[in-house]
Order: structure tokens, then C-alpha cells, then sequence
């Protein structure tokens, strides 16, 4: 007798054989023993998860001897004709072969005759999604309402080809991808019923390289057996398969956490040895990082498919979690560009090199060679910016009875163009050789207005009223020259002044410039408001709102300060978290700045640590908008109560304009 391949001699021939698909299952079992029959049904999923072999099982349960029931007996005429594909009353149709619309009016000319010897006559069609849109047509009236003898069932891998129409008129049913778990339990029984020697690894590569098909998984195992001689072993399986020993991709990730460029090329030159597709070594790279990531998170969910749980446990070990994200993410753009490179195997070494030359970002084993910076340097976002704005904004403000000048160092920098809280450009422009005051361009729709400009600066001038934080030295003289020419606001209900900042109801700070352009603005666009938190600040966070008004920062700084809220203190190490929609303003300069202007306040050395994480407590940013919020809504409920203004507004139907209504430090009742 000839040989009959696993996939043909261990296909299900009854429900209760069936791996997987329990969801599927379960509405057939409950619809034939209720006798709620349809009269369409239309199987889903990928090759080799059972849509065929569901469709003669219901045409067993239609047909038995016995009766319709859910467990056909398999011993009757009738089911052993269906197992063995010679029942005269299930008539199986491929449509990928029988396309056209006078194949379709051919098989339903035949669906009028009443069955030869079953019960229901069953039309199984098979790839439906290839028919034609005419076939389509043709098949719909009878699709909808055929004899009762007659039971479609259509199977397709390809649902979205299908006319909505037809999708209507059938019972649906998607077939789930078998997993590589469920793959290696059937196998495991498969193998010890037909006695035939296994490893339990080997078992894992083939159910891994079925992809969720089960007559794959099968198929994979009927070659393996005949490629290792009646033995299923990993070895021969992964020569099989031409899958990568697991090994050597530990090999690869060793040299790169022992940061060996020797080890790590005499690594690549071993892989190259078995001839390897690199994009597939550059996946096993990643499947192994990513049980690595898992690992980190939850130890007990490492699966131990490959035998290697024990070396995987030890990298998750050894490795930084975030050098696991960053090997993953760079190998998947690696994997991304490896067919433009010119060689393959010189893409894989280079996506390996750039993993080993570089590292996260404020790491202990970061490179300790500074990038060059790219586009503006750092001298000029350091001095410059602060220099044009702080000339601009807040030198009018300085309560002296001549302008005071601001002594600036000169810098040969490049101009730099500045956003002013109401996002138009100014150009400062510093001499290498002499400082002349910096004039403003207001870029309006109007007249520009007239600026009186800023006096020469001197060596000599000083700054009346500083505060007595400005004359301490700092690193950068320029900018806390600049800072120096800052009057003391009062801090009580308002963030520090900021030029960027995005903070409306700044009057201390933007009053007049707003007078000086008021003639030729119209109407200031409106600036975001930062939402307040859902709970209010309490323990270390009601701290900070203490803490946030006494620092000696501004600009930037104090915009990245006003949106942060202290979490942790772990002696002198802080923990703070900075509202991700103001991490543009963010960088290492302005961490540095915070952390220099708490040590300055509290006269020690502290650490301090940002993590880009929505506070979940009130910032002292949210602390003033709801302050600012609760006096407008006090403004405008006294405006409301006032009996005047009630009057008013019943005699003569005055109406309130609530924009017009703002807060004072004494309230006065005005309508408008």
C-alpha cells in the first residue's frame, strides 16, 4: 500500500478531532444538535487551518445515517464515501478554476434536483473569492433562498474579494492562525502515535516556520523525517530549514555588550561561513531582543522554545533596558535599509557597527566624544536669543529714570531670529567690535511703530535695583548680564517672565509692549492655556509650588519649571516629570540652568533627573491658570450680582460682554 502523507492521514474527521478553532466549533455543535440550520456558510483564514476539512465534517453531520447530529458515527456508507471523497450528494467546486458566469449557471441548473442518497445536497465552492463579478451575480437569487435541500459552503482565503452581497446573505466564520504552541502540542501527539523519535526544539522550529497553518506544520514534519531518517532532531531540522543556530546570534550580542568590535566581526565572519540570508540573522537578532525586553518586564512570561530561556534570562541581566529598545529599534530600520546597501553582509556589519558605536543618551557608557552640533551653534542659542529678547522685552519695564544699559561682551556671532511671545520674528544683529543697542521690527499689518532705541551699553554701566541673585557669577557672563536687567516680579500668582513662555494674562511683563503696539495690532491671537491637572498638588508636589517662586530662572528655564512637578527625593538626587507638550523647550542646557539655580537656592549640590511624563498633580503653571481662572469667574459672577447692572438689564436689555470683564486686585462692579 502506498504511503499517505500526515496532512491526508491525520485530517480531522470529526469536531472532536479538531486542534483549535473552538469559537467555530462551538456555534456548529450548538446549531445542528438545535436543528438551526442555514442554508450558506462561508469559511475564513489562511491556507491550512481547516476550512475545507470543517466543510465535510458538516456535510457528515448533514448526512449520517444516524441522523443530523454533531457527532457523525464515521462507520456508516455515508461517512466513510465523504472521508474517502466519492459521496455523490457534496459536490466539491474550485473555483479558482471555474471562473466564468456559464460555470456558475451550469451548477445551479443541477441545484433543482432533489439529492441521490444523503439528505441535503452540499455545495462546497472553494476559493469563491476567484469567481467573477457576473458569477457573482448569477449565484446571488440562489445564494439567498435555494431549496431546503440545499447547504452552501464556501471557503475562501480572501474575504475582502468578496461582495458585500454575498457577505449578507452567508453565515461567517473566521478561522484563527494555529500558534506555534498549539502547533507543538499536536505534533508532540502525531510523532508518539506514529513512533517516531523527536527533540522537543525541533518540534518548536517547525511550528514556527508553519506560520499558523497546521497541514504546513505536517507537511514540514514529513520532510524532516525523511531528511533525518525516521528522526525528527533540531540539528537536521535547522539544516532543513536554513534557520540560524541560536548560538551564534548569543555570540553577536555578547560582542556588543562587552563593546569587542574584534568579537563582534569574528562573529559575522563565522555566520557568513554557513552562507546565511542576513536579513534573516538580523531577525533572529530581534526575536531574541525582544524575549530579552520580556524578560526585563516579566521574567516568568520567557517561553522556552529555543532551549535557551536560561541565556536569555542572562542578557536581560546584563543588558540596560534601554540598550534593548534602542539594539531592537535601530535593527528594525537596519532591516529596513539592508537592500540598498551594496553588499549584504557589509549592511549587517554596519547596522552591527552603529549598535556598538553608539549608546542612549545620558548613560554611563555613552561615547564620551561630543557630537559636533549641526545647523545653529551653541553660542548663539545660548547668548544671543536671551540678549535680543531680554533688550526687548524687559528693558522698559526697569523703574529708572534713564534707560539703563546692559553690559554685553562682545560675540562675532551669526544673527539669530527670535520668536517673540506673539510669534513675530526679530532680528538682533551684535558687532564683533562694537554693541550698539538692538532695535526691534515688529512685523505687523500696519504702520511699524517707532521704538526709541537702546543706549549704547558701557563698560561702566550698572543696573539699579538688581536682585542680589543676578551679581552671583555664573558660567555664561553674557547671559547673566543680560538677566540682570530683569526687575523682581512678584511671583505669588504668576510663572517667571518668559520670551517663550506661553502664558497668557502676563500683565507685569507684556504691558507695555502691548500699549506700544496696540495702535497697529488689532487683536492679539489667542495663546494656549496650560489645562489644570486633574488632583490638586499635595506632598512633594505642593512642595515644588512653594519652592517654584523663590528660584532665581527665567526664560526658558522657568517655562520648563513651571510645567514640571516633583515626584521623588532620594537624599540629594530629585525626580521630577515635565509635561510632554513642552518638551521642545527642553534640552540638557536648560536641565543644567534648573539644576544650578537649586543648588544655588538651597547652597548645596543636588542632582536633579526629567522624565518626559504627564504630572499628575498641579504645576505651578496650572496652579496660575486656575488661580487666573477662579478671578475671572469671581469678576464676572460680582458683575452679574450687581443689583445696577440686573436692573439695567430688565428695563433695558443691556447685555454683559463677559469679554470685556476683567479681574483687579480691588474689585470694581462696571458693566460694559
Amino acid at each position: 500500500m502506498s504511503y499517505q502523507v500526515l496532512a491526508r492521514k491525520w485530517r480531522p474527521r470529526s469536531f472532536r478531532e479538531m486542534v483549535g478553532q473552538t469559537h467555530v466549533l462551538k456555534a456548529l455543535i450548538n446549531a445542528l444538535d438545535s436543528q438551526r440550520l442555514h442554508h450558506a456558510y462561508l469559511f475564513t483564514g489562511t491556507r491550512g487551518v481547516g476550512k475545507t476539512t470543517i466543510a465535510r465534517i458538516i456535510a457528515k453531520c448533514l448526512n449520517c445515517e444516524t441522523g443530523i447530529t454533531s457527532t457523525p458515527c464515521g462507520t456508516c456508507s455515508v461517512c466513510k464515501e465523504i472521508d474517502e471523497g466519492r459521496f455523490v450528494d457534496l459536490i466539491e467546486i474550485d473555483a479558482a478554476s471555474r471562473t466564468k458566469v456559464e460555470d456558475t449557471r451550469e451548477l445551479l441548473d443541477n441545484v433543482q434536483y432533489a439529492p441521490s442518497r444523503g439528505r441535503f445536497k452540499v455545495y462546497l465552492i472553494d476559493e469563491v473569492h476567484m469567481l467573477s463579478s457576473h458569477s457573482f451575480n448569477a449565484l446571488l437569487k440562489t445564494l439567498e433562498e435555494p431549496p431546503p435541500y440545499v447547504k452552501f459552503i464556501l471557503a475562501t482565503t480572501d474575504p475582502q474579494k468578496l461582495p458585500a452581497t454575498i457577505l449578507s446573505r452567508c453565515l461567517q466564520f473566521s478561522l484563527k492562525n494555529m500558534t506555534p504552541e498549539r502547533v507543538v502540542e499536536h505534533l508532540t501527539h502525531v510523532l508518539g502515535v506514529e513512533n517516531v523519535p523527536f527533540e522537543d526544539d525541533a518540534l518548536w522550529l517547525l511550528g514556527r516556520a508553519a506560520d499558523g497553518s497546521m497541514r504546513d506544520a505536517m507537511s514540514l514534519t514529513d520532510q524532516a523525517i525523511a531528511f533525518g531518517e525516521g528522526k525528527v532532531m533540531a540539528a537536521d531540522v535547522r539544516a532543513m530549514l536554513g534557520t540560524l543556530d541560536h548560538g551564534q546570534v548569543f555570540d553577536v550580542l555578547h560582542a556588543l555588550i562587552e563593546g569587542d568590535a574584534k568579537a563582534l566581526l569574528e562573529a559575522v565572519r563565522h555566520l557568513s561561513e554557513q552562507g546565511p540570508d542576513w536579513n534573516g540573522v538580523l531577525s533572529e537578532i530581534l526575536n531574541v531582543l525582544h524575549r530579552v525586553a520580556i524578560a526585563q518586564a516579566l521574567p516568568e512570561g520567557v517561553d522556552n522554545g529555543h532551549g535557551d530561556r536560561d541565556r536569555v534570562l542572562a542578557l536581560a541581566q546584563a543588558l540596560p533596558a534601554e540598550d534593548v529598545q534602542f539594539y531592537y529599534q535601530m535593527g528594525l530600520i537596519g532591516r529596513r535599509d539592508l537592500p540598498l546597501a551594496p553588499d549584504p553582509r557589509g549592511g549587517f556589519e554596519m547596522v552591527l557597527l552603529r549598535m556598538l558605536a553608539f549608546r542612549p543618551a545620558d548613560t554611563a557608557d555613552a561615547p564620551r566624544q561630543p557630537l559636533k552640533p549641526v545647523g545653529i551653534s551653541q553660542a548663539t542659542v545660548d547668548s544671543a536669543k536671551p540678549v535680543a529678547v531680554a533688550a526687548l522685552v524687559t528693558a522698559p519695564v526697569v523703574p529708572a529714570p534713564e534707560p539703563a544699559p546692559v553690559v554685553v561682551e562682545p560675540e562675532p556671532e551669526p544673527a539669530a531670529v527670535v520668536d517673540l511671545p506673539w510669534n513675530e520674528p526679530v532680528a538682533a544683529e551684535p558687532e564683533p567690535e562694537q554693541q550698539p543697542a538692538v532695535e526691534p521690527v515688529l512685523e505687523t499689518t500696519g504702520e511699524q511703530p517707532e521704538l526709541t532705541p537702546m543706549p549704547t551699553p558701557t563698560p561702566d554701566s550698572v543696573v539699579p535695583d538688581a536682585p542680589e541673585w543676578v551679581s552671583a557669577p555664573v558660567p555664561e557672563p553674557t547671559v547673566a548680564q543680560v538677566e540682570a536687567a530683569v526687575p523682581a516680579i512678584d511671583l505669588d500668582d504668576e510663572p517667571p517672565l518668559d520670551e517663550d513662555y506661553i502664558e497668557p494674562d502676563m500683565d507685569s511683563a507684556y504691558s507695555y509692549l502691548d500699549e506700544l503696539a496696540s495702535e497697529h495690532i488689532a487683536e492679539p491671537a489667542p495663546e494656549p492655556e496650560a489645562e489644570p491637572a486633574a488632583a490638586p498638588a499635595t506632598g512633594l508636589a505642593l512642595q515644588w509650588l512653594e519652592l517654584f517662586p523663590k528660584l532665581p530662572i527665567s526664560g526658558m528655564t522657568g517655562s520648563i519649571a513651571a510645567n514640571c512637578t516633583l515626584i521623588a527625593i532620594d537624599g540629594d538626587h530629585w525626580l521630577l516629570h515635565l509635561d510632554p507638550a513642552h518638551s521642545a523647550l527642553f534640552n540638557a542646557t536648560q536641565q543644567r540652568r534648573l539644576n544650578d539655580a537649586l543648588n544655588q537656592y538651597h547652597g548645596r549640590t543636588l542632582t536633579i533627573a526629567i522624565e518626559l511624563i504627564k504630572p499628575e498633580q498641579e504645576t505651578p503653571a496650572q496652579a496660575a491658570t486656575r488661580r487666573r481662572i477662579n478671578r475671572q469667574r469671581d469678576a464676572e459672577h460680582s458683575i452679574q450680582a450687581d443689583p445696577l447692572i440686573q436692573q439695567m438689564m430688565q428695563q433695558f436689555g443691556a447685555v454683559v460682554r463677559h469679554d470685556t470683564i476683567e479681574p483687579v486686585e480691588a474689585p470694581v462692579t462696571q458693566a460694559s
